[in-house]
């Protein structure tokens, strides 16, 4: 297992962890920066200290509870539904693509796609106010015509990383794609 360092878009540092299981199946995951508790107290204690604030000025302590309660529930859907720490994807060969976003709280979100239906994996590129984004993404064969393409998947949306480092991911997914271009198409189960 191979881990180096690069930056995100946003200038975090993010980790690729690259794993190769076999000839045709390999392990790309992408790690971003982890919850600061720093940042995560400071947010805290700004909200309670409002709360306290309005406490002081309206007597009601049922202006406490709300801050507390309410920053409760926000942590938790936060870390549940938004905080994304990692994310991967598993390219077989013979198989499919299946991209897993790990979330803060544990939670897994998993999508496959069927080799099949992979026309090609592709670094594309974006204009977002005055800078120039590129993003990895999954081109899907149209099933009507081989030629077009029916959706585009876009790969690291949270972590955003760089193109030296989506370059690294588009190589080792091409050099799989190869393999299977060349390989011999097998005419069915014997």
């Amino acid at each position: 297992m191979e881990e180096r360092r690069y930056r995100a878009v946003s200038g975090a540092s993010v980790a690729l962890r690259c794993r190769q299981h076999s000839a045709s199946c390999r392990e790309l995951a992408v790690r971003g920066p982890r919850l600061q508790l720093r940042s995560l107290t400071a947010v805290t204690s700004a909200v309670w200290l409002a709360a306290y604030g309005l406490f002081v000025l309206s007597e009601n302590c049922m202006v406490l509870s709300a801050a507390i309660f309410i920053t409760l529930i926000g942590l938790i859907v936060y870390l549940h539904f938004v905080k994304i720490d990692q994310e991967s994807l598993l390219v077989i060969g013979s198989l499919g693509i299946q991209v897993t976003s790990s979330y803060a709280s544990g939670k897994e979100s998993t999508t496959f796609i069927e080799m099949s239906q992979v026309k090609d994996v592709v670094i594309n590129e974006a204009i977002h106010m005055q800078k120039v984004i590129y993003y990895l993404c999954i081109l899907l064969q149209d099933p009507q015509d081989p030629q077009g393409v029916s959706e585009v998947v876009p790969l690291f949306q949270s972590s955003k990383p760089r193109l030296d480092c989506l370059m690294e991911v588009y190589k080792s997914c091409q050099e799989i794609l190869e393999q299977r271009k060349t390989a011999p198409q097998s005419s069915g189960i014997k």
